[in-house]
């Protein structure tokens, strides 16, 4: 594999990494006012197989999607469906600032992982027309 195919499967690999991560962070902001929903993490590993043979490079590729175990937010709402004899009833444990801050930090992983896919796109391109020459 050339170093140019390698460079564009390297960063097509983070930008899918990273969509699939923006994809469950819309999903924990989604059911943020869900009962008992738990929040979604996606893990990331480093593929070597993937890459070409003693190649110190690797794709990335999503792990297992994980709940958070931290504990659910009681709320307090005896007309609630859900409520016990207490009048609480368990919500979800998503925190829409740490949502939001992951929304943002992969945002900025995918814009850099497509910048990085241009820019060895048109380094290719410029290779293409010199030797056209």
């Amino acid at each position: 594999m050339s170093d140019f195919s390698q460079s564009l499967s390297v960063s097509a690999s983070g930008l899918k990494a990273q969509a699939t991560r923006l994809r469950h962070v819309s999903e924990n902001i989604a059911n943020a006012d869900t009962p008992g929903y738990r929040r979604k993490s996606v893990q990331f590993e480093a593929d070597y197989r993937a890459a070409a043979p003693r190649s110190q490079v690797a794709e990335v590729k999503t792990g297992r999607v994980s709940l958070d175990p931290s504990q659910l937010q009681e709320i307090y709402d005896p007309s609630h469906p859900l409520a016990g004899d207490s009048g609480h009833y368990e919500g979800s444990n998503v925190n829409l600032i740490v949502e939001v801050a992951d929304a943002r930090e992969a945002q900025r992983s995918y814009e850099a992982n497509l910048k990085m896919f241009d820019q060895a796109r048109q380094m290719a391109r410029g290779l293409m027309d010199l030797l056209r020459r």
